[in-house]
């Protein structure tokens, strides 16, 4: 009887969740449509239209963003306090970097090479004067420095960090706090208990929330067809084609490496991220999927310590669709003004773009900055920028989504290696 209601309710949980996708990908399908509509038969119209419908896609992401740092810090607070050993947090941080290093420096190498193999900007026809769209990025690139990247590290206050979703300075006063929690002993308890209901009661939130998603995406969807139509495909179509040939190789080295460490259960693992990584695609935003993305892990089997310490970290350093596009874009800005680059400048540009790329977790627009920055370094002209930005909010979804992916993966294959770890203690 038991095990009837524990079958039943798992398939309970599995229709809604399945309502929730289908609905966002008619939502989907919707947005291409009224879009095509409006850019095609009411041109006149398109502007107004894209404006407006934009601010359902805007109403979605802002419901979760006010949701994301209380988040962060109630679970990664707690996860670190419940670990209790010090040495634990030292270790899995350390797993963490090491994951987050190696696959930034794939993702790099995988648009270098690619960008080379497939030459999209080679013959190009583009008007190299006209570059107008690119003013608002060139005066963008003084935040990248040694010193704005400790100011974006360090909160100088944890009501500002919190004020603008700054979660890379959320983890740092979380971890400070969560630690100094933890050696408090019996004292502290109290305290625990209070942050593990508040987290309890975001991600209760977060069901609801989800649930405008499909608004969420009609609006950035319709909006987006809206301005630029169906035909831009056709004009960048060598272009997209490269860039999502990379995508496609990137995700069949996660994919891979991820059998490797957690087997079959990879494609559980999929299956359970299915609605984070369509929301991240339609909305072109993986932050807005942070929360659901913490329960899906959850339910997926992911230690909850393992899952708010490392996914917060993630996603201010392995952001692998970003930085896949990086040294694509950057190559691709090159080709078409035909400057050179020698093997060993493009390697350069690989380890200038591995720490820049670092600095500006968060910020708006951040892989377009770094790669106006990286092009201006290597004397290739930045206002090149300007012939990606037509086709980029369509890159962007691809990048979204993959960048959800590898912090999937990255947490998933970090709480393997530590129960692992643990089951040998025990043996031993």
């Amino acid at each position: 009887m038991k095990k009837k209601e524990v079958f039943s309710r798992s398939n309970l949980i599995y229709m809604k969740n399945n309502k929730l996708f289908i609905a966002i990908i008619i939502a989907l399908v919707l947005g291409v449509i009224v879009g095509s509509i409006y850019h095609y038969s009411f041109p006149e119209y398109k502007l107004g239209f894209a404006e407006n419908i934009k601010l359902l896609g805007t109403i979605f992401i802002r419901l979760v963003q006010m949701i994301i740092a209380p988040l962060v810090f109630c679970t990664l607070v707690v996860g670190i306090a419940k670990m209790g050993d010090m040495s634990m947090v030292g270790r899995v941080g350390a797993k963490a970097m090491g994951w987050f290093i190696t696959a930034s420096l794939v993702s790099l190498t995988i648009g270098l090479v690619l960008v080379n193999w497939f030459k999209p900007g080679i013959g190009a026809n583009f008007d190299l004067n006209n570059v107008s769209g690119a003013s608002d990025l060139l005066t963008k690139t003084d935040s990248l420095s040694l010193q704005s990247f400790v100011e974006h590290l360090i909160p100088k206050s944890i009501f500002e960090a919190f004020a603008h979703n700054e979660i890379l300075q959320i983890v740092v006063f979380s971890v400070f706090f969560g630690i100094a929690l933890s050696t408090l002993g019996k004292k502290g308890k109290s305290v625990i208990k209070l942050f593990d209901k508040i987290s309890e009661v975001v991600l209760k939130m977060v069901t609801y929330i989800m649930w405008t998603a499909p608004l969420g995406v009609l609006g950035a969807i319709a909006s987006a067809v809206a301005l630029y139509g169906l035909s831009i495909f056709l004009t960048y179509g060598k272009y997209l084609l490269a860039f999502a040939s990379g995508l496609a190789v990137l995700w069949a080295v996660l994919i891979l490496v991820g059998y490797l460490i957690i087997g079959k259960d990879v494609w559980r693992l999929l299956k359970a991220i299915k609605e984070p990584l369509l929301i991240a695609f339609s909305t072109t935003s993986s932050e807005a999927v942070f929360p659901k993305l913490v329960e899906q892990l959850k339910a997926y089997g992911c230690s909850p310590k393992i899952v708010s310490f490392t996914l917060p970290l993630g996603y201010s350093f392995n952001l692998d669709g970003s930085m896949m596009y990086l040294t694509f874009a950057s190559i691709f800005i090159a080709q078409i003004y035909d400057v050179h680059m020698s093997l060993a400048d493009q390697i350069l540009m690989l380890l200038v773009l591995m720490v820049t790329s670092k600095g500006v977790a968060g910020v708006p627009r951040a892989s377009l900055i770094v790669i106006v920055a990286t092009c201006a370094m290597f004397n290739i002209p930045p206002e090149g920028i300007a012939f990606i930005l037509p086709i980029d909010h369509f890159c962007d979804m691809g990048r979204s989504m993959t960048n959800v992916l590898g912090n999937a993966l990255s947490t998933a294959a970090i709480d393997k290696f530590e129960t692992n770890n643990e089951q040998t203690k025990q043996l031993s």
